[in-house]
């Protein structure tokens, strides 16, 4: 999953930014076509330390005030739960993120030639 907003920065300045507090966060949006409801998670967006995340969720939140509430039975529940995360900030996933870029990569074992 791509990370919007790293773009350009060192390992030292992203470290920086995290120890300030800043966040990888997640927003969620919900599209229904009549029976048929999905809810999708945006790609992953780093929020600086005192940086809003309303401009980053609001394309998220209108796609799904227009068109995430027409299918039944899931659309209103789906709609309203990305509403809720989105107004709540996103959903953090600092943790993860950190975790997952903070592992080495892995090494290969070398090839054997085998012995005839």
């Amino acid at each position: 999953m791509k990370i919007e907003g790293i773009q350009g920065m060192t390992v030292d300045q992203l470290n920086f930014e995290l120890q300030r507090g800043g966040k990888f966060v997640i927003f969620q949006y919900a599209i229904s076509v009549v029976v048929m409801s999905f809810k999708r998670a945006s790609n992953i967006y780093f929020i600086r330390a005192g940086e809003s995340t309303v401009n980053k969720s609001i394309g998220f939140t209108l796609i799904t005030l227009i068109g995430g509430w027409w299918g039944i039975p899931f659309g209103p529940i789906y709609s309203f739960q990305a509403l809720a995360t989105n107004f709540r900030g996103g959903k953090d996933l600092t943790k993860e993120v950190v975790a997952a870029i903070s592992k080495p990569a892995p090494t290969s074992a070398p090839i054997q030639a085998k012995a005839n």
